[in-house]
């Protein structure tokens, strides 16, 4: 008899004690959502970095699943102008996530109008719209076709639009500032440059990534500081002659032996579609190496690689994909991943990465 009163016993405060740690969970959570809000519920990250240029990584990615890496993406700080490059598919959640001012956007730039570098254009100019109150649409920069694009993107999001301003009301979504104003770049000489303000100074040139044609990438220079981005291209002469002297180069890279490797695994599954696929990417991308190459030539201090093909869900795979790099680019070599911020100060040769998420 003792020994059920005692088994009852202990069972009663089993379940009290299940019972008080489900109302301290609820408490806790309670208390670290809160925290969580008050820390980045309409953060600001800008307002915490130095005077200068910084990156942030929103989409180091390609048009293949990567848990790691939304579409290309890339948010730049300089000073106090914001602008994108590329709008891949979730790049524009990465950038609220990291504390980017997507509402304060000076202006987007496209390097060219493969799908995977425009699927969350709509997306973003929405997101500019409604959270920065923007009474003129967004000035999106972009190669012959961007009109187009920009015109279809507006198309698609006015019904959203007349719902957000019955919603909240002209004062913060006035139609008048929804979608995007595009601007069509003509390079005939292969360079040119755009009126970027406040010191900014924007130098567009043309790549290689035929049959994509034209192909941008893009130079900003600020403050003593710089900062070159590849687009998509193979090893490009032009870029290596416009990204001269840059601190931090932004290049694609494709490693052909694991694509290769790849393409012989779905081969063997009988998908032959999908292999012919794999094999034509191995022409229009710059590899590992080539990159390296470019970086060495331009006399760059840093490299990052971004845009990488094949995914790398893992660090451990990064020395195979980086295997043919040793001894041709001197500096560093990162390999870009969503969350990563590169911080440029002025009036230094300092280059501070924070890894962020």
């Amino acid at each position: 008899m003792n020994r059920l009163r005692w088994g009852f016993a202990l069972m009663v405060v089993a379940a009290a004690a299940f019972a008080g740690a489900a109302f301290f969970r609820v408490q806790i959570a309670e208390a670290v959502f809160k925290r969580a809000v008050e820390q980045t519920a309409g953060r600001n990250s800008t307002a915490e970095l130095p005077d200068g240029l910084h990156v942030y990584v929103c989409g180091a990615g390609s048009p293949l699943p990567d848990a790691k890496r939304a579409g290309p993406c890339l948010g730049i700080v300089a000073g106090e102008h914001n602008f994108i490059v590329d709008a891949g598919s979730g790049g524009v959640r990465n950038l609220v996530r990291m504390g980017f001012p997507v509402g304060e956007t000076d202006a987007v730039f496209l390097t060219h109008l493969h799908s995977d570098h425009i699927d969350g254009l709509g997306e973003l100019l929405m997101q500019a719209w409604v959270n920065g109150g923007r009474d003129t649409p967004m000035p999106v920069y972009g190669p012959e076709g961007v009109a187009e694009v920009v015109a279809g993107f507006n198309a698609a999001y006015q019904i959203d639009g007349t719902y957000r301003t019955a919603h909240h009301g002209a004062e913060i979504a006035n139609p008048d500032g929804r979608g995007g104003a595009a601007i069509t770049l003509r390079l005939p000489s292969g360079v040119g440059t755009v009126d970027a303000g406040g010191g900014v100074t924007m130098t567009a040139f043309t790549v290689d990534h035929a049959p994509v044609e034209p192909a941008f990438g893009y130079r900003l220079d600020f403050k003593g500081r710089s900062v070159s981005i590849s687009g998509d291209t193979v090893y490009s002469e032009n870029l290596v002659q416009v990204s001269r002297g840059a601190d931090l180069l932004f290049h694609e890279a494709l490693n052909p032996e694991m694509v290769t490797t790849m393409q012989g695994a779905v081969a063997a599954q009988g998908r032959d579609d999908l292999a012919k696929i794999l094999g034509d990417i191995l022409d229009y991308h710059a590899s590992p190496a080539d990159a390296a190459r470019a970086a060495q030539e331009a006399g760059i201090s840093h490299l990052v690689l971004y845009h990488t093909v094949p995914p790398l869900p893992s660090r451990a795979l990064n020395a195979l994909f980086l295997k043919d790099t040793q001894g041709i680019f001197k500096g560093p070599i990162d390999i870009a991943q969503d969350g990563h911020i590169y911080s440029l100060p002025a009036g230094s040769r300092k280059i501070a990465v924070e890894k962020g998420f």
